[in-house]
Formats: C-alpha cells, structure tokens, sequence
C-alpha cells in the first residue's frame, strides 16, 4: 500500500515514541499518529510524508486503548507543555523505561543492560517549582474559539504552540505548577491590561511586557516573580511589585530583568530587585539551596530528591574517595556527597553557576568542594588531580567526543552518568563500552505527562570489580 500526503488511514496504534506519536503500521509502513495512545484504534490523516514513515493526525478515535485517560487539562493537545496528558501515569512510567531500554540497545548496541522500573514522581500535577510564560500581542485561538466573533484576540500571557516560536496561547491555569503559581498567572495579566504599555510582538519586535517566570520554593513555600521586559521603566513595575506582594503574603521577591536583544529568552542582561531580596531558599535532602531568578534548579523539587538519592547509592562512597563531577552546575550534586567524600571537585562552563556553587556551599558550611569555571574539554585534560568516582551529568547533547576521550583517558574505577536524553546517554555509554561495564540504569520521572526522562547508569571499570 503506498501511502500519501492527506490520506485517511484506519490504524491500531501499537506502542508508544519518543515525543507526542504513537507508532502504528500499515501494511509494514510505519505511521506516527500525533496525541495517540497505545491500543487505541484511530482514523488519521497524513500530514507528512517521508522515504521511510509518515506523520498523521488523529481525526477520530473509533477505540480507545485501555490505557487512555481523560486529559484534566483544557490546553491539552494544544499546548506544548504536556503531551501524555491523555495516557495514564503508570503507563507512562512504563513507556518511559521502555524507551530508555530501547535507546541503549538500539542506539548503545548495548544488550542486558538492566533497565529498572521508573521511579514516579511524588506529585503529578503541581510539580514543577518554575514556570516560564510568554507575553504576545496576538493569542493563538483554541480549536473551539476559531471563527467566534465575541473571542478577544489581543493579549496574551500563556505558554507556545509546539514546534512554533510566536503562537501563543492564553493560559489562565497550567496544571503542573502549584495553585498559587496560576492565581499570580492572573494577577500579573490584570496588571498588565492595566498599565496601557504594550505586550510585546514576536514579530514586529516592538512592545513592552515580555515574560513572566514565576519560581516556587517547596521547602518554604514561598514565590520568586521575575518579570521580563524589553526596557527599563521603573516607574512600570514598582507598583506591580508592590501590589503582588500585598495580595499575595506568599511572594517573597519581586525582580525585573531587562532583555533589549531579539532572542526569545525569559533571561535579562541586567536585572533589578524590586521587592524583597531577590532570592529564594530550597532544600534536597539536609541542604539550603540559594535560587535567583535565573540559577538552575531542578524543576521538579522532590523528584530530583529521588534522582540524587540514586545517583548517591550508585557513587557508593566511604568517605575515602575523591570525586570528581563534570557539569556540575550550581553545585547540586558536590554539596549532596560532600558529607560522602573525602573531596569533591567540580567542573562547569558557567561563572555564574560557579558562583551560585560557591555560595552554596558557603551557606550550608561545606568546605571540601571545590569548583573549576571552564569548558570541561578544556578544564578536564588539565586536572592533575585523580578521581576514584567520576559523574557525569552533561546537558542534553552529551558529552563532546574529546571529553569522551579524556574520561577514557582517566580510568576512574567507578561512573555515575546522569541524563536527560536517552539517546544522548545511549551514545555515550556506547563509547564507554570498551573499558567499563555498565551494571545498570535507574529512570527516574521529573516530568510526568510529558515523554522527558531522567536516567542514572552505573558503570565501572573493568578489572576494577
């Protein structure tokens, strides 16, 4: 059967893909069918169509799989956020080890590699402790609100059309941030329908009001407001300021960043504190965590607890060893097995992280780590010192082929290698294969309802057991 661009197909989804397709077949050509569910039976229509598959969306759900749910969410489908809304969570889970396993033997060509269960996260919606939302001057209409003339087309402040940079829908609550996060999602909505400066254009490039990110401390359930504009107008945001801080007891800072550039980023080259003092406090484990409006911190506060918990029992230190973290970040993991250890030094590319790493450790009186701002490919071949542990925690592409080489080069007896990308961690562990065994990967879920996985492997050195 030769399959076209906008043909209807009538088709049983048979697993799930990394991203928001189900995979289903016909006549042996495989179908990715966009906000499918496995086991659902479906009619689609192409809307791609390549050498070797094609991409088609759902126009009626003739069946429903087992596994299907009702998505809690009116954005669902539409909004980027979440794309497995519609697939229950302990299937969820399961897909999401599957895909881990897949990758490593797939793209790792790694076999029995044990893949564990995932461990779940505590909280399914409500999770995530930082939110970034788009201002737009036109709002991208819902499926139901197209062609209404009582619709409001003008203002928006809400999250993006997957795959789009300047489709922007209207948010007036997104599930997976805390309760209070949404009732300041309004409140900042209302203040900036009534300050008359304009929202900013993705376009036209012109406008006031660009961003919100809204952060949240679980530990001391307090608030971080950082507002995002394309000027300085103090005059603008001072009463913002100060009337969310009276509304709302629960906001503990108020900062305003400035972002003049054309790059779609919620981050400023300057910044100013408008109320409170412009930090926020968490916790992992025993630890205090200092949060400004732009550090990195795990989004989802006690899931990354359940992922450094791993990442603790798989370095299984005595308190001998010298650990060494490459992308160490601000600090997360160093100061989590600086109690562990005899040193832990750290490796990151970002002075700014370095900083925040510093503080950190200052703050929760840790005196045996110490960090290396630098390219770790760089930072890594000039490091005299040796490592018993090494782990590796790199962003989403992996680590560079000469950093790979340098590890190679060092033989630490024992690896932790934490990752955010399957197929990235796949890759990796492959050109590790030659000197370490990979005894076993643990997935840990920090993101329910959309198909990102975290996933801890450990490996040691042969001859090392």
């Amino acid at each position: 059967m030769t399959v076209k661009k906008g043909q209807e197909l009538e088709l049983h989804v048979e697993r799930m893909a990394h991203g928001r397709f189900g995979v289903a077949r016909t006549d042996g050509f495989v179908v990715f069918v966009r906000d499918a569910a496995p086991g659902d039976r479906v009619r689609a229509r192409v809307f791609r169509k390549k050498k070797g598959y094609a991409e088609a969306g759902l126009i009626e759900l003739l069946e429903p799989s087992p596994d299907r749910v009702e998505p809690p969410c009116p954005y669902s489908g539409v909004c980027g956020g979440c794309q497995w809304q519609h697939v229950a969570y302990p299937k969820q889970l399961d897909y999401k080890r599957d895909h881990v396993r897949d990758a490593v033997e797939r793209i790792g060509g790694l076999e029995n590699v044990p893949v564990h269960e995932t461990i779940p996260s505590e909280r399914v919606f409500g999770y995530r402790n930082k939110m970034e939302f788009s201002f737009s001057d036109r709002r991208w209409l819902l499926p139901g609100e197209m062609g209404r003339e009582d619709v409001e087309r003008g203002l928006a402040l809400g999250l993006h059309v997957p795959g789009t940079f300047n489709k922007i829908i209207d948010v007036e609550a997104c599930l997976i941030q805390a309760p209070l996060g949404n009732e300041l999602l309004g409140a900042v909505r209302e203040r900036v329908r009534q300050s008359g400066l304009p929202v900013y254009g993705i376009k036209s490039h012109q406008g006031f009001w660009r961003f919100l990110t809204l952060r949240h401390s679980v530990a001391r359930d307090e608030w971080l407001v950082n507002l995002v504009t394309a000027e300085d107008r103090p005059g603008a945001l001072e009463p913002v300021a100060r009337d969310l801080r009276e509304r709302f007891p629960g906001v503990r800072t108020v900062v305003h960043n400035v972002n003049t550039r054309r790059a779609a980023i919620a981050v400023g080259e300057r910044e100013h504190v408008l109320a409170g003092d412009g930090i926020l406090e968490d916790r992992l484990g025993p630890y205090t965590f200092r949060i400004s409006a732009n550090s990195f911190f795990q989004t989802n506060t006690r899931g990354a607890e359940s992922l450094y918990e791993t990442v603790t029992a798989y370095a299984a230190l005595d308190g001998t060893e010298t650990v060494l973290d490459l992308y160490s970040g601000t600090g997360t993991i160093p100061i989590l097995l600086s109690d562990r250890a005899e040193r832990v030094i750290g490796m990151e590319v970002a002075e700014s992280a370095v900083a925040d790493a510093e503080r950190n450790c200052a703050g929760n009186g840790i005196q045996n780590c110490r960090f290396i701002a630098g390219d770790v490919r760089e930072t890594l071949a000039g490091l005299d010192a040796q490592a018993d542990v090494l782990i590796i925690d790199p962003p989403r592409a992996g680590m560079h082929r000469d950093v790979l080489a340098e590890v190679l080069n060092r033989r630490c007896g024992r690896v932790v290698y934490v990752s955010c990308n399957p197929a990235t961690l796949a890759r990796d562990l492959a050109g590790m294969s030659s000197m370490y065994d990979v005894l076993e990967i643990q997935p840990v879920d920090l993101f329910p309802h959309t198909y990102h996985i975290e996933a801890v492997a450990r490996l040691e050195a042969r001859g090392k057991r």
